[in-house]
């Protein structure tokens, strides 16, 4: 017997961010990337940063044209010469030229990134949806829908926003501080570079301190705008189960409640964004006065020009200008990277049910099916199934019944590897499944839940959706199997007509046809039937179960029944109770013994005369 493996599942690892640098490490590779095929990757970023190089050089040698301009038109020894009237001209239209330049250089940047980015982008979204895929169904139980795709969203807007300003807008800041910090110590002193890098330094450290603390304002309006939408979504999928209790005014002010706490937090971040932003423009302004009053003091002791005063004024509004945008970039990112985090870390949860490396497909010869002294347990406290051991021959139908709790629906979810056993062996074919891959597993049993759940698409593609590949006259032939095929005819747009959103738009006993049509498309050797008309009428379960008796024909057949009726014609009835096996034969058998399901064929008998002679 296999020892069981601790779980480490759970819907709350997600929320287990990952961490600024680690985030960023993350990223890299998708600008990077380390496969030969992707070498065109590589050159585009060669490329850009290139061009954004260019573009700082020219941006950074821009004022000493506009410097040169001032001077010529200022000189004290100016003649009325067409020479020097020219050349200030001239240098004019050379200051316009650059500064073209500069932004030409810089539109080059983005042109050639931006293909790297959306791809980074598209890689990432489709990394993240097929790993939730891969997760197990105890984590989707747990998970609530709509806070997950908040999730997603926000974490690939932040891979998009990071992308573009981390690379793109703080690189070619710090070049230009460098470069200006340089040209000021030449040109004008030491003193000019102390002023310029110590009104850079208080300004940088008061907006990421501040910045720190509105992130965490900002990340509990997060969750509150999660919450919310969560309570929204909910609301709307339950949307015909709030008409019924007349439940509207009920959530709108739960919904209100969660709004209330988010305009709380957004008020708070609004807030303390202001108190950011004043202090940024007084730490500016300041830094920006003293330098401007140094220059001035400079042209009147006659060391510095009329030009020298116009370039050093350049060239801090120059750095001034993105010094502003980096509180405004340096929030984004920070949230960015919270938001990644989360998505990274929803990447970062683990899946409870894997594959071992080299695992063959499930090879299906006969389609017999053997549970062997099987044990599970959603939680270790509370066992649910308890050594059961039972076989499904070849072509054989078993049904499983039972009271609520004894442990039939998991044996279905076992079956279909949604969850390990904890104890013993589920076999096909003497294969055992933990040994084989989970997608052929998959593919060789189908499946027909209590409640089918559509896509909000065309009839014609959810039957196609058991065999995508399949034609068109294929998808007919089952449709007309589960006898559907007139009443989708009869509908206005035929097979092209939309479902609606879970096919809330057909009828349950419709949606259950439609499902088996699906399955039996998919034409898989192993069928489980779980519970599949116990939420229909008895007429409509009557018609149905005749579509599911000639869908089992030649099949093994696992049926969870709550209706006795629907399983009498099974070769075996297994009754479960408490997690085991407490009674097994045909249909007469179990009536002739007078156990457990003697009593619940009498009690179910009972009822439907009742309800008939009603």
């Amino acid at each position: 017997m296999r020892k069981p493996s601790a779980s480490a599942t759970s819907a709350d690892v997600s929320d287990r961010p990952t961490k600024g640098w680690e985030t960023i490490r993350r990223v890299a590779p998708y600008l990077w990337p380390a496969s030969p095929e992707l070498g065109w990757v590589k050159r585009r970023v060669i490329l850009a940063l290139l061009f954004l190089v260019v573009a700082r050089l020219v941006s950074v040698f821009t004022p000493f044209l506009y410097k040169a301009a001032v001077d010529a038109l200022t000189n004290e020894h100016r003649d009325d010469s067409w020479l020097l009237l020219y050349g200030a001209v001239g240098l004019t239209v050379a200051y316009g030229v650059a500064r073209l330049a500069s932004v030409a250089f810089n539109e080059l940047r983005d042109a050639v990134f931006v293909r790297v980015g959306q791809r980074a982008l598209r890689q990432l979204a489709l990394e993240t949806f097929t790993h939730i895929h891969r997760l197990s169904l105890r984590y989707h139980i747990t998970r609530k829908t709509g806070g997950l795709s908040r999730i997603i969203e926000r974490g690939v807007k932040g891979v998009d926003f990071l992308l573009r300003f981390l690379l793109l807008s703080i690189g070619p800041l710090i070049i230009e501080l460098v470069l200006v910090s340089a040209i000021f110590a030449v040109m004008f002193g030491w003193q000019y570079t102390v002023v310029v890098v110590v009104t850079i330094a208080i300004y940088v450290t008061f907006t990421f301190r501040i910045t720190e603390w509105r992130v965490k304002v900002r990340k509990e309006m997060n969750d509150q705008d999660t919450d919310a939408n969560q309570k929204a979504i909910d609301s709307l999928l339950n949307f015909e189960t709030v008409k019924y209790f007349g439940a509207e005014t009920r959530e709108a002010a739960r919904y209100d409640v969660a709004m209330q706490r988010y305009e709380k937090a957004a008020v708070k971040t609004g807030l303390s964004l202001s108190v950011l932003n004043a202090g940024q423009a007084f730490i500016i302004t300041v830094g920006l006065v003293i330098v401007m009053v140094m220059a001035a003091m400079g042209v009147q002791a006659g060391k510095l020009t009329v030009g020298d005063f116009v370039m050093v004024n350049a060239y801090m509004i120059q750095i001034t200008m993105p010094l502003n945008f980096l509180g405004t970039v340096y929030r984004e990112i920070r949230q960015a990277l919270v938001d990644m985090g989360e998505m990274f870390g929803l990447l970062g949860q683990p899946a409870e049910v894997k594959d071992k490396p080299g695992a063959p497909d499930l090879k299906v010869s006969a389609g017999e099916v053997t549970f062997d002294k099987v044990e599970f347990a959603y939680d270790p406290e509370r066992q649910i199934l308890k050594g059961i051991s039972f076989r499904v021959g070849p072509g054989e139908t078993v049904a499983l019944v039972g009271p609520s709790g004894s442990g039939k629906s998991t044996i279905g979810r076992l079956l279909f590897r949604f969850y390990d056993v904890t104890g013993g062996a589920i076999r096909i074919d003497g294969q055992d499944l933990r040994d084989v891959t989970q997608d052929s597993i998959h593919a060789q049993i189908g499946v027909v839940p209590q409640d089918t759940v559509l896509f909000n698409d065309t009839v014609f593609y959810n039957i196609a959706y058991g065999r995508p590949e399949a034609t068109r006259q294929e998808v007919e032939a089952a449709a007309k199997a589960a006898k559907i095929h007139d009443f989708i005819t009869a509908l206005p747009a035929g097979y092209e007509t939309t479902v609606g959103e879970r096919g809330l738009k057909l009828s349950g006993g419709e949606k259950q046809r439609v499902g088996i049509a699906r399955t039996l498309l998919k034409n898989p050797p192993i069928l489980l039937l779980d519970e599949a008309t116990s939420a229909l009428d008895t007429q409509t379960e009557r018609d149905i179960q005749e579509s599911l008796k000639a869908m089992g024909k030649g099949r093994s057949v696992i049926t969870i029944a709550h209706r006795l009726s629907t399983i009498v014609d099974s070769d075996r009835i297994i009754v479960l109770e408490a997690g085991r096996i407490v009674e097994e034969g045909r249909h007469e058998e179990l009536v002739a013994l007078g156990g457990r399901y003697a009593a619940m064929w009498a009690r179910q008998s009972a009822e439907e005369e009742e309800a008939e002679a009603a």
